[in-house]
């Protein structure tokens, strides 16, 4: 196998498959590597752990057809560190021989025939707009939980909601909900619960799939979604992403949201984030909440560390219902303002021990359930 490439290109499709090559503990070595095959003047380039698998195509300008398989992250690493321009990657049966100008490498690589044998990825079914989704996989994936003792909170379900595909996550203390209206529904499939770690790799391809391009036109407008029984496939522009779906019955997260709320705060987003984050610098450790006084000229957030010392500041807004203090973990709280995609924000709440929501004040497809944190 021989091809020649420009070198940043060539890098970035190294870099996107390299981010499923197994290294998260996996026991074949094989997998810590990306198979890179080359037919005419196309190469693929495939990372896999066998629960993730990436996929980038990328044209090349081919010499010698073939398939090798070499160590993911430091062939990365190699091309980015070589000088701009055209890098040559050649192969032979152990060895892969990368150079450009006057910078030559010769890596072992891997057996080809032990890299797993993968299905052909399937045709997409429904095709939903790359700006919409990527736009609410970042407001959705984040409350996903990292605990792999908790799977299914691990996951992102995607369900069908009326005429609107509708994304949610949970780690059971709090709540993000999107609906994508206008766009296909998932038909057929019904539920799908996809886990967050694939999401969080669609949601960082550029807009082309790996290269240059627009959000409104071109080949990475829109992304192609595959369902299956057991998987799932994404594909947006030269990119290819299958995952294995997550087993089980998600938590009946309709009966959390309440149908009304008797107090809401309404305030500029930008203020709230910014006295947020400045009254957090007092914050050490996951047990220090932020207090928030509510009443009819707005809130005053309140950080008290026995160790360190107290934080107050007061943000002007509109404040409707029975004055109270609530308190929230203040990271989380701070995740679901800056997850709204409005000016203006309404904090909706219902008394300290019930959970609230932060929603955008000109907009009903986004809602970010947060539960409070009990003080004395």
């Amino acid at each position: 196998m021989k091809f020649r490439s420009e070198r940043d290109s060539l890098a970035e499709v190294l870099v996107t498959a390299g981010r499923a090559a197994g290294g998260r503990g996996g026991t074949s070595a094989v997998l810590s590597g990306i198979m890179l095959r080359v037919e005419g003047n196309r190469l693929e380039v495939t990372g896999t752990d066998l629960d993730l698998t990436i996929r980038v195509g990328h044209e090349v300008i081919g010499i010698e057809d073939g398939t090798c398989v070499v160590p993911g992250r430091l062939t990365a690493d190699v091309v980015r560190a070589l000088e701009a321009g055209a890098v040559t990657l050649e192969s032979d049966d152990d060895k892969v021989e990368i150079s450009s100008a006057r910078a030559h490498f010769g890596l072992r690589s891997f057996p080809a025939v032990e890299f797993p044998t993968l299905p052909p990825p399937p045709a997409p079914s429904v095709t939903l707009p790359r700006a919409a989704l990527v736009e609410a996989l970042r407001q959705v994936v984040r409350a996903a939980s990292n605990d792999d003792a908790r799977p299914l909170l691990t996951g992102v379900l995607l369900t069908t909601e009326g005429k609107a595909v509708r994304l949610v996550a949970t780690d059971s203390y709090r709540l993000a909900l999107r609906d994508l209206h206008g766009t296909a529904t998932l038909g057929e499939n019904g539920d799908v619960l996809v886990p967050a770690r694939a999401l969080g790799e669609l949601q960082r391809l550029s807009p082309s799939g790996g290269g240059s391009g627009t959000d409104g036109e071109g080949p990475g407008a829109e992304i192609g979604v595959a369902p299956g029984l057991s998987d799932i496939t994404f594909g947006s522009g030269q990119v290819l992403i299958s995952t294995r779906l997550l087993e089980g019955t998600y938590p009946d997260y309709r009966q959390l949201i309440p149908d009304q709320y008797p107090n809401r705060l309404h305030v500029g987003r930008e203020s709230l984030l910014a006295a947020l984050r400045r009254v957090r610098l007092l914050v050490r450790d996951n047990t220090t909440p932020v207090r928030l006084s509510m009443r009819q000229s707005g809130v005053d957030l309140t950080v008290v560390s026995q160790e360190i010392g107290d934080a107050s500041e007061t943000v002007d807004g509109d404040f409707t219902g029975e004055d109270l203090v609530i308190a929230f973990n203040p990271s989380y709280l701070i995740d679901g303002v800056d997850a709204v995609l409005d000016d203006e924000v309404f904090v909706e709440t219902d008394n300290p021990a019930r959970p609230a929501t932060v929603r955008a004040a000109s907009r009903d497809d986004f809602r970010y359930l947060l539960m409070p944190v009990r003080v004395s």
